[in-house]
């Protein structure tokens, strides 16, 4: 009983100093953004700002286009979020339900190709974006970002595909229903968990991305947020630290809020007594 007790109080400490590491940067980008420029330059930081101001936003919207560029990143994200899920969702279904030698290739092309840094892609994909016309288009971020986002959105969804029993396809069957209507009534209800779990990594990742955004995009009026964000950062190195730290915190919120929202159907619940042994 002691032992027991001793690794459950073990757990929970090491779950409370995960979370506090976790929290720590937010928190401190928060407290920094509302700091005046005297706290900034102290040589004593306080967890809590004494003299609250919002002076940092103020001056941050009105050096940058923040409103612009976050429309810009919302676009690309949105785009390459609906794109991702409606190509792998398809695709999920048949690698999940027909494991061939094929699908088994697939299965695991799709976790190497994790492993290629950005680096060693952004040449080629330039040069075919640039055959296409697409560079410096919001168009051609979001092509970049579905092929980016596909493998291991894939990847997901054909875990949760394999999640859901072939039972309850098997009985629509019987019950007379077809192919499609069985995918559409029985399966993808099923998956929605899955779909939105899938869909809210690629919004994140292509919210968040910035490598392909700074290579690909040019001219300022179709910059996207954290490509904006490095403009708080002076020619000498030197970041102006309020504007950027409240620039950064809003820039952290959209994802916040959408996974706020949609946090419980995160969830394998709905599978919960589906079939009856």
């Amino acid at each position: 009983m002691r032992t027991s007790t001793a690794g459950r109080v073990g757990q929970y400490a090491a779950l409370l100093a995960y979370l506090v590491f976790l929290a720590f940067p937010f928190l401190w980008l928060l407290s920094t953004a509302f700091k005046s420029p005297r706290e900034l330059g102290s040589l004593h930081p306080t967890w809590i700002p004494e003299d609250p101001t919002l002076d940092n936003f103020r001056q941050a919207f009105d050096e940058q286009p923040l409103l612009r560029a976050a429309g810009n990143s919302l676009l690309a994200a949105l785009g390459a979020a609906l794109v991702a899920v409606l190509i792998a969702t398809p695709l999920a279904y048949v690698m999940a339900r027909h494991r061939t030698p094929l699908a088994r290739a697939a299965t695991g092309w799709v976790v190497v190709s994790q492993a290629f840094p950005l680096v060693l892609v952004i040449i080629p994909l330039f040069l075919v974006l640039k055959n296409l016309r697409l560079i410096n288009s919001l168009f051609g971020l979001v092509l970049v970002y579905v092929v980016w986002a596909l493998p291991f959105a894939l990847w997901m969804l054909v875990g949760y595909v394999r999640a859901v029993p072939v039972e309850l396809e098997e009985a629509a069957a019987v019950d007379g229903a077809g192919k499609l209507r069985t995918l559409v009534s029985v399966t993808a209800p099923l998956l929605a968990p899955g779909i939105v779990a899938t869909a809210l990594f690629a919004f994140i990742t292509a919210w968040n991305e910035f490598f392909f955004a700074l290579v690909l995009l040019k001219t300022p009026e179709k910059q996207t947020l954290p490509v904006v964000l490095t403009h708080f950062i002076g020619a000498e190195g030197v970041a102006d630290l309020g504007p950027l730290a409240a620039a950064a915190f809003l820039a952290t919120l959209p994802s916040l809020v959408v996974f706020a929202i949609i946090q419980r159907r995160i969830t394998s619940g709905m599978l919960t007594g589906a079939v009856k042994s």
